[in-house]
């Protein structure tokens, strides 16, 4: 090993965003950057951007972090945002500002999680000093920006009364990619939550939603457990089925461990560039790849969870254990092949979720 105190600084102590600095001028990156300037046909730059993105996932996964992430998922989602056929959601006038929301009052398991956050990036060196209060409005205007979308309901259950609980690791992540910039990270937000895709992973979203059936608010049930996690077990059955044999004959559901992995948008599961790839790649390509990730990863971990249920603590395992070696990337291409035999029932489905049920 070089001692640390050689100039310039070697290459293995510097962190990857530092690394990534000068990462935007390669070739791939600038073709998916030009691709997201050309906006004359709608669908054709759409595909176009998608392909490209695939094509990096698959040869430069590295070079998708950083300032590269943030411009890539800003202009792209500004580009869907600005179709009509590509918004799921109306748009939402929203003119509150810092000094409106600074007065509210956040959850003592949301302010866990902002100092969580906030120790997890400065480790990661994507925060900085401020960075706290920075997050505690971001949260605070999400919390007010949802509330105007939200329906009233009486309900014995506690999950349906009041705010959303549990912290916000969506935004928390988002707000790390964003590299702490809280105009940024809002702005982001709020064209984000008139996508399809925000429902299934951004899920305070669609917290007591006047956007969903009555039925479904009152059941306190969030659509990525009834439709994502519904259809995770359905392709693992066809995909995997000793991985599905294996959870059944556990006594644990595949959907249970999944919606963990969601709700905390894989933290504690996944390194920081995975979680980034992972949403990034939920919203380029479509929410139904939140399923064939899972899927990836339970092919991934085959072989453990199979020894796991021999020694009767796969439970413990899969909620205790990160997912080593676990790379989105290397799973590319097995999850286009999903994507071409499910993805015409799957957002089918996801699409249907402001239908009343019969």
């Amino acid at each position: 090993w070089p001692m640390f105190s050689s100039y310039p600084l070697p290459n293995c102590y510097l962190s990857d965003i530092t690394r990534n600095a000068g990462i935007k001028q390669d070739n791939d990156l600038g073709k998916l950057l030009l691709c997201l300037k050309i906006s004359d046909k709608q669908t054709e730059w759409i595909v176009n951007c998608r392909r490209q993105f695939c094509k990096m996932m698959k040869t430069k996964p590295d070079i998708i972090s950083g300032e590269a992430l943030v411009e890539l998922l800003e202009k792209f989602v500004l580009h869907l945002t600005e179709s009509p056929s590509e918004c799921y959601f109306p748009s939402v006038e929203y003119t509150a500002t810092d000094a409106n929301v600074k007065n509210e009052s956040l959850s003592s398991v949301q302010q866990l999680g902002i100092k969580m956050t906030v120790r997890y990036g400065k480790f990661l060196n994507l925060l900085k000093d401020g960075a706290e209060n920075d997050l505690t409005l971001v949260l605070k205007h999400c919390e007010r920006f949802l509330k105007q979308q939200q329906t009233s309901i009486k309900s014995s259950l506690l999950c349906l009364q009041g705010n959303y609980t549990g912290h916000d690791w969506f935004v928390s992540s988002l707000f790390m990619i964003m590299l702490g910039d809280k105009e940024k990270t809002f702005q982001f937000l709020r064209q984000f939550s008139r996508l399809l895709t925000s429902a299934f992973l951004w899920l305070p979203r669609l917290h007591i939603s006047s956007y969903l059936p009555t039925d479904t608010v009152d059941s306190g049930i969030h659509p990525v457990y009834f439709c994502s996690t519904h259809y995770i077990e359905m392709l693992l059955k066809a995909e995997l089925p000793l991985v599905f044999s294996a959870f059944h004959m556990s006594g644990f559901a595949p959907s249970q461990i999944c919606l963990q992995w969601i709700t905390q948008c894989f933290w504690n599961y996944l390194d920081w560039i995975e979680i980034c790839h992972y949403i990034a790649t939920c919203v380029f390509l479509g929410p139904d790849y939140q399923v064939y990730i899972c899927i990836a990863i339970f092919k991934h971990l085959q072989q453990d969870i199979l020894q796991h249920t021999q020694t009767q603590d796969l439970q413990v395992f899969l909620k205790e254990e990160a997912l080593h070696g676990f790379r989105v990337s290397e799973y590319f291409e097995y999850m286009e092949i999903l994507e071409q035999n499910y993805r015409t029932v799957l957002l089918r489905d996801m699409r249907n979720i402001r239908l009343q049920s019969t």
